[in-house]
């Protein structure tokens, strides 16, 4: 059946939230499995459809003109999502009347551009998790059947819409259903074996979002794009790098805040029968961290603290906000390695702007270094298998080049102690026991437990394979399922995929660089361009789209309307 507008609106209006990690809070209290008392987990799995040992990331990076050698802004735009699926990026050069003028990445089903650069402006997302949902606990008339609920000493009617919808069985069956839809005035709420709950969250039937979209799509400066967000202050959360052609460069850590009470343990289920919980309006976006045009002359996000997104002179500072804000505090090695490469940098060239993106090393500071550290040093034991797995990576110098023997051992016994970007917590006997493990089914596969890491980690399109430098949470991201194939490779799903590069010159001259991991015919096998990019992509090299009709023209193979496919 062709999807209609509202489908579209509708998939888009829902999608937001799952970024931030709501459809982990709701989970944990339908299913009964989590804990009553839970912080909000950064769950994103089930929606985006990867595996639980796939994390996501992205990189935005982008300097001023008093930061490069030669006078340029530059700006990289690098969202990591999966290879396929609902949210895997494919590309689009979109120009209109209206004033849209950029080329950038969309979603399957998406109506505006999520991150694109153009001849004047570009804007560049990643992931954050402020804390924009909390949830209530109830007191009803009724726990299996509510009707109502205590609010300050008074009962309170629950609004009440039936849903029908249809559950398919097989072929043309499919079964109706129908259910009671509740709401509080804090939000929906959910009927459970363990009492009743109700959801406040950031998204929940908000439209306006957008509008705020293509205000972002049809911006020319930092500047506009900035009164856009002042204006519409509506997409749920996403950090966002700008830069534009006039030199200007900006970190702004978004998010549509709720105003809240202090002095509430927001991690927590809440009580719901107070109004002192509930949320008193929305915090303006100026009240949230951004860095404009530091003096520092570079800003980068890469899924990290907002308090690390330039020079230490230029970051917003802890005290000025509030606990309920929730600010994210992890540090990735992404973050590490791009605070090391552009701060001790003073002046940076178009070639290393470039290869700084696709960097590939592990920071001493970051937990898959350290756990190599401690397990050197720990020792073997007299264990001989431990002490043959210890010799290598023993060298190994945190880099994930495709020709390091070492890193396969270091990179896989780190992700399989502690998550997929490397980011949870282990013991010492837990990784000796993953160490040994891990060289034992490399043995297995590649007669030694020290292959090269580009025969591990591959690029998997179709019956070919491309060898890959980097790994996970390093800022040439790769993030591979984590079962071996029957051709012994381990194929990366999720990670870097569509990359733009935007290099504005003074004299008002720019150019475009982008690449995808696969090409542009996602879905088509049969098509030319279903993997005509993955080669270039594999060696980290770029394409220059056309910008302008009469070029774009000299280079169509086909020319076409959507609606008329013959």
């Amino acid at each position: 059946m062709p999807a209609t507008g509202a489908d579209i609106i509708t998939g888009f209006a829902n999608r937001p939230p799952f970024f931030y990690g709501l459809d982990g809070e709701i989970a944990n209290i339908l299913s009964g499995e989590g804990p009553i008392e839970m912080a909000a987990p950064p769950a994103r799995e089930a929606y985006l459809r990867t595996t639980a040992d796939v994390e996501l990331g992205s990189n935005a990076l982008a300097v001023a003109p008093s930061r490069s050698t030669d006078g340029h802004t530059r700006m990289a735009v690098n969202s990591h999502q999966p290879y396929t699926g609902t949210v895997s990026w494919y590309e689009t050069r979109l120009k209109s009347e209206e004033g849209i003028d950029v080329i950038g990445g969309l979603f399957p089903g998406s109506p505006v551009i999520f991150g694109g650069v153009g001849p004047n402006f570009g804007w560049a997302a990643t992931v954050n998790r402020p804390d924009l949902s909390d949830v209530f606990k109830l007191t009803v008339d009724h726990e299996d059947r509510p009707t109502r609920y205590m609010m300050d000493g008074e009962w309170r009617d629950l609004d009440v819409t039936q849903i029908r919808f249809r559950v398919p069985l097989w072929g043309p069956f499919s079964l109706p259903v129908n259910r009671r839809g509740l709401r509080s005035e804090h939000g929906p709420v959910l009927v459970t074996d363990r009492g009743v709950f109700a959801v406040s969250y950031v998204g929940d039937r908000e439209l306006e979002h957008m509008d705020h979209y293509l205000a972002m799509n049809t911006a020319r400066t930092v500047d506009d794009w900035r009164q856009a967000q002042i204006r519409y202050n509506a997409i749920p959360s996403i950090n966002y790098v700008t830069a534009d052609s006039q030199g200007n460069i900006a970190y702004f850590y978004n998010a549509h805040m709720p105003m809240r009470e202090e002095g509430w343990d927001r991690g927590k289920v809440l009580p719901g029968d107070t109004s002192a919980t509930l949320w008193k309006g929305w915090e303006t976006v100026e009240r949230l961290p951004a860095v404009i045009n530091p003096a520092s002359g570079y800003v980068i996000s890469a899924n990290h603290s907002p308090l690390l997104a330039s020079a230490p002179e230029d970051n917003p500072s802890a005290e000025d906000f509030p606990d309920s804000f929730g600010l994210d505090t992890l540090v990735t090695n992404r973050g590490l390695r791009a605070q090391v490469l552009y701060s001790e940098d003073q002046e940076i060239s178009r070639e290393e702007f470039l290869e700084y993106k696709m960097d590939h090393i592990y920071d001493p500071r970051s937990n898959v270094m350290k756990m190599v550290a401690d397990l050197v040093a720990a020792g073997a034991g007299g264990d001989a298998d431990l002490q043959a797995a210890l010799d290598v990576i023993a060298t190994w110098d945190g880099s994930a080049d495709r020709s390091s023997r070492p890193a396969a051992l270091a990179i896989l016994t780190g992700q399989r102690t502690m998550g997929g970007q490397i980011h949870g917590e282990t013991t010492l006997e837990a990784a000796q026991e993953m160490l040994k493990s891990v060289a034992v089914e490399l043995r297995d596969t590649y007669g030694r437990i020290d292959p090269e890491w580009g025969e591990v980690s591959r690029l998997v399109r179709g019956d070919e394979s491309w060898a890959l430098d980097g790994g996970p949470d390093t800022l040439r991201a790769v993030y591979a399922n984590g079962d071996m194939r029957a051709d012994g490779h381990l194929a990366g799903v999720a990670g870097d995929t569509y990359v733009a590069i935007a290099d504005w010159a003074p004299d008002g001259t720019y150019q475009i660089d982008t690449i995808h991991q696969f090409g542009a015919a996602t879905m088509d096998s049969s098509s030319p361009h279903f993997a005509d990019q993955a080669p270039l992509f594999a060696e980290e090299r770029y394409r220059q789209p056309p910008m302008l009709l009469d070029d774009l023209l000299a280079q169509a193979t086909r020319d076409y309307r959507p609606s008329r496919m013959d």
